[in-house]
C-alpha cells in the first residue's frame, strides 16, 4: 500500500493534511542535550525552519533555510496512515548524517552525495514506525566546501517527486541593535533636512508609520486592506521598520499615508524620495503621478495637480527582484558570507517642499584651488529670470555675481582651500529674480575649494595631489550597513558617529563601498575633512575575474539593463558631484556586473574630469581613468611584476583592499550560531588581532615606498557574518582603540 505523509504543525503535532512531504522541522545547531532523539525531548528552545537546509552553492540542493556551521540537529513529526511494505529514506546529505525515527537510529551515512538519493531502510530497521503520528531526528556534520541536508520517509515503490523548497518571509531577526537604534521613535525618526546642498526653509517631512501591505506582483489596484504599520525610511526587512518580512520577487510592496496640503497659486508640491528600492509608482489622491527605477539616489514628483486642500492620500508601490542585472550592491537574496540581507521599499526619507512656478531645481557647483574661484551653474524651472550669488565666509560676504547667464564665477580673495586638515566651506546662496527684481525664489548651499590631480615623484611614482600637494590616501572600506536598519542609519546622529570615529583613528579617506549613502552622510564628510572614493552599486552577471592580468574580459549585458547601468551612474555622479569630499569614483568592484568597461571609464572620465577614475577596484584591469588597484587578503602585496610591459605606467597604484582581519566579540555578533569569519584564521586572543594590523600597516608602509599612493583596509565595522571590522556591527564595542590606532597611523605617513 502507498505510504502517504502528511505535513504535521508544530503547534499542533497531532493534526495532519494531505501534503505527502513535510518540509517544517525544528532545528538546532548547538549540541542538544543527551537522549535529544526521544520523542518525548523538549524542543521548545530550537528555531523552526523550512528543509532542506544548507547552503545554496552545494550542488543539487533545495535550500528552504541557510545552514551556514559545522553541526546541525533536526527534528519534524510526520503522519502514516499506514506502514509502508518498502520504506526508504529520499535523502541528500553533505556531509556526514545519521537518522533516527521514533528514537531508534535506522541510518548512517557518511561523505557527501550530489543529488538526492532512495535508500530502503535496512532490514528491521523500519520496525519503529507507526500508523498516526512519527518523529524523524536527523544530526548532519560537515568539514569543509558545501552542505547540506533534507531527509524524506518515502515508499521506496512510490517515490513523491520533492516541490520546491519554500522560502522563509522571515529574515533573520538578530537581537543586536545600536545605542541610537533604541531611542527610535515614530515621532523622532530622520527629522533632519535631507538635503544640505540646497535647502529651503518650506519643508515637510513625511518620515513617520504608514500603512503597508504585501501582494501578488500582478495585483494593479492598491490594496482595500492594509497589514499593519512599517516606520518609514526603514525597509521592510529591517528591525527598526517593524515589519521583518522579506519580499519575493513575486510579489509588491504596498505603502499608504495621508498629508495635509494648502494650494496656492503660482506655486508647485514636490513630493521627495531620497531612495526607493527599487521600482516604484507614486499614486496621490488616485491619480498615478510618477514612476521610478533606480534602488540608490534621489527623485522628485510634481503632485501639483493632484494634490487638494486639507487631506491627501499617498499611496506608494514597490517591485523589487534583488538580484539578475538589477544595481543591488551587497543584497542578496541568501545572505551568507559577504552578501546581506534584502533591502525592500523605501529606504531614506521622504518630504514635501513648496517652490514656485518657476523655481531653482538644482545648483552645480565646481571649484578651482588654482585660481581660488566658485563657479555656480543654477538649474532653473520655467523662465530663467536673474540670478544673484553671495559667497561668504561665516558673516563675511567674498564674493558676489548677478546676471540674466545662468552660469557664474567669484574668485575669491585669499581663499581658504579644502583639505582633511582644514575642511574649510564657503556658505553660497543662490536666488531667482524676475525682470522686476522681485525675489522669486532662494535657495542656500556650501562649496569647498580644492582641487584633486596626480603627480610624478622624484622616483617616478604616480602619487594623489589634493590642492597641488602630495597626499596618501589612508581609509577604511565602509559599507554603511546597521545591524537595526541595514542600509539605512538609524539616525543622523549614527551616521555622524562612524565618520567622527575614522576621522579620530587617524584615517582621512574612506571608501564608500557599493553603496549610495544619505545625502547628509557627504555633507558631514564635507565639514569634518573626510576624502570619499564613491564606488557605484554593483549587480551581478560577472566576467570571469582576472584581477590585474592582460587580456582581461568583460560580461556581455544586453542594452536595456547596460542603459539602466548608465542612468544609475549618471543619477549617482549627479546628485552627489557637488561634495568637495568626494575624489575618486569607483564605477566597478571586482568584476561584479563589470562590464563595457572602456565605454564606461571612458564616459565617466568625461563626464567628471576634476576627480580621479578607478575603474574597477580589485576587478579586471582595462586602461583607462587614473589608478590600477588590487585586493589582497589578508596582508597587503601588488603584482608589480604584472605591469613590467608598461602595462601600469601611466597609472596610480593603490591597494583597493587588504585586511579583514577577523576577532568575534561575544554578546556582540549577529548570528552567535552562524560561522563567523574573518580573512586568514582567526586570531587567538585580542593581542594576537591587533599585532597582524600592525603588521599589515608595515607591509603597506613598505609599498608605500614602491610605488603605491594609497591603502583600503577592511573593514570599519563588522557587518551580518563578517567579524573584521574595527568594532562591531552594533558600534558597542571598539576592537582598537581611536587614539591607539591614529598612532599606529602614523607610520604610513612619516616622511621618507
Amino acid at each position: 500500500m502507498p505510504l502517504v505523509i502528511t505535513v504535521i504543525s508544530l503547534a499542533n503535532a497531532g493534526s495532519t493534511c494531505d501534503a505527502q512531504i513535510v518540509d517544517a522541522w525544528r532545528y538546532t545547531v548547538r549540541k542538544p542535550a543527551d537522549g535529544w532523539q526521544a520523542t518525548n525531548f523538549d524542543t521548545a528552545d530550537w528555531k523552526e525552519g523550512h528543509g532542506g537546509f544548507g547552503t545554496r552553492d552545494t550542488p543539487g540542493s533545495r535550500v528552504g533555510t541557510t545552514w551556514a556551521t559545522n553541526n546541525i540537529w533536526l527534528r519534524k513529526m510526520f503522519a502514516l496512515k499506514s506502514v509502508p511494505a518498502n520504506p526508504a529514506l529520499l535523502i541528500h546529505h553533505d556531509e556526514d548524517a545519521e537518522i533516527w525515527i521514533n528514537g531508534k537510529s535506522v541510518a548512517t551515512f557518511s561523505g557527501y552525495t550530489t543529488e538526492y538519493k532512495v535508500v530502503p531502510l535496512a532490514e528491521g530497521k523500519g520496525s519503529s514506525l507507526k500508523v498516526g503520528d512519527n518523529l524523524m531526528a536527523v544530526h548532519c556534520r560537515q568539514t569543509g566546501g558545501g552542505q547540506f541536508i533534507d531527509v524524506h520517509l518515502v515508499d521506496a515503490d512510490n517515490v513523491p517527486e520533492l516541490p520546491p523548497a519554500k522560502r522563509s518571509t522571515k529574515p533573520f531577526q538578530s537581537d543586536l541593535i545600536t545605542e541610537w537604534g533604541a531611542k527610535v521613535t515614530g515621532e523622532n525618526v530622520w527629522t533632519e533636512y535631507p538635503r544640505p546642498q540646497m535647502r529651503r526653509d518650506n519643508w515637510t517631512n513625511l518620515n513617520r508609520h504608514w500603512d503597508y501591505a504585501i501582494t501578488k506582483r500582478n495585483q494593479v489596484q492598491p490594496p482595500t486592506e492594509w497589514q499593519g504599520k512599517i516606520l518609514v525610511p526603514f525597509c521592510l526587512e529591517s528591525k527598526l521598520g517593524g515589519v521583518q518580512r522579506l519580499l519575493d520577487e513575486t510579489e509588491t510592496l504596498w505603502y499608504h499615508r495621508t498629508f495635509n496640503a494648502k494650494k496656492v497659486e503660482g506655486q508647485k508640491l514636490l513630493l521627495n524620495f531620497e531612495a526607493v528600492d527599487y521600482r516604484c509608482e507614486v499614486i496621490v489622491n488616485g491619480q498615478s503621478v510618477g514612476q521610478h527605477q533606480g534602488g540608490n539616489t534621489p527623485f522628485s514628483v510634481d503632485i501639483t495637480h493632484a494634490a487638494q486642500d486639507g487631506s491627501n492620500e499617498l499611496i506608494v508601490r514597490v517591485d523589487d527582484d534583488t538580484e539578475g542585472y538589477q544595481l543591488r550592491g551587497k543584497q542578496t537574496l541568501v545572505p551568507r558570507g559577504i552578501w546581506y540581507t534584502q533591502v525592500s521599499g523605501i529606504w531614506q526619507t521622504v518630504w514635501l517642499e513648496a517652490v514656485p512656478d518657476r523655481y531653482i531645481k538644482d545648483v552645480k557647483i565646481t571649484t578651482s584651488a588654482r585660481s581660488n574661484s566658485i563657479v555656480v551653474r543654477p538649474v532653473v524651472v520655467g523662465a530663467a529670470g536673474t540670478i544673484r550669488v553671495v559667497v561668504k565666509d561665516g558673516d563675511t560676504v567674498v564674493g558676489t555675481a548677478h546676471g540674466e547667464v545662468l552660469t557664474h564665477e567669484i574668485t575669491v580673495k585669499n581663499a581658504k582651500h579644502w583639505s582633511p586638515e582644514s575642511p574649510h566651506l564657503y556658505d553660497v546662496e543662490v536666488r531667482l529674480h524676475d525682470a522686476n527684481g522681485n525675489r522669486i525664489d532662494r535657495i542656500h548651499s556650501y562649496a569647498g575649494i580644492r582641487d584633486v590631480g596626480k603627480v610624478k615623484d622624484a622616483d617616478g611614482h604616480w602619487r594623489m595631489t589634493l590642492n597641488g600637494e602630495t597626499v596618501f590616501h589612508w581609509g577604511p572600506l565602509d559599507q554603511g550597513w546597521w545591524p537595526d536598519g541595514l542600509l539605512t542609519p538609524p539616525s543622523d546622529e549614527a551616521m555622524l558617529f562612524d565618520i567622527e570615529w575614522l576621522k579620530k583613528a587617524g584615517f582621512n579617506m574612506i571608501r564608500k563601498h557599493i553603496k549610495v549613502e544619505p545625502r547628509r552622510y557627504y555633507y558631514h564628510c564635507d565639514r569634518l575633512g573626510m576624502m570619499v572614493w564613491q564606488d557605484q552599486v554593483s549587480a551581478g552577471n560577472n566576467p570571469k575575474w582576472t584581477r590585474l592580468q592582460p587580456n582581461p574580459e568583460d560580461a556581455n549585458w544586453p542594452d536595456k539593463d547596460h542603459e539602466q547601468f548608465m542612468t544609475e551612474l549618471e543619477h549617482m555622479v549627479d546628485t552627489l558631484e557637488n561634495h568637495p569630499s568626494i575624489v575618486v569614483w569607483v564605477p566597478f568592484n571586482e568584476a561584479w556586473g563589470q562590464h563595457r568597461t572602456m565605454e564606461v571609464g571612458k564616459w565617466m572620465v568625461d563626464r567628471d574630469p576634476s576627480r580621479l577614475v578607478n575603474v574597477a577596484s580589485g576587478g579586471n584591469f582595462w586602461p583607462v581613468g587614473d589608478i590600477v588597484d588590487h585586493h589582497e587578503y589578508p596582508h597587503p602585496k601588488f603584482p608589480f611584476d604584472l605591469g613590467s610591459n608598461g602595462r601600469f605606467e601611466p597609472f596610480i597604484k593603490v591597494m583597493g583592499e587588504f585586511g579583514g582581519h577577523g576577532f568575534p566579540v561575544k554578546q556582540h555578533l549577529w548570528d552567535a550560531d552562524r560561522r563567523n569569519w574573518g580573512y586568514g584564521d582567526l586570531p587567538k586572543n585580542k593581542g594576537e588581532y591587533k599585532e597582524r594590523y600592525v603588521t599589515s600597516l608595515n607591509r603597506l608602509n613598505d609599498l608605500k615606498r614602491k610605488g603605491i599612493a594609497a591603502g583600503v583596509y577592511t573593514q570599519t565595522t563588522d557587518v551580518e557574518g563578517e567579524i573584521n571590522g574595527l568594532m562591531t556591527y552594533d558600534r558597542k564595542v571598539i576592537k582598537i582603540p581611536a587614539a591607539e590606532l591614529a598612532e599606529l597611523h602614523k607610520v604610513l605617513f612619516a616622511e621618507p
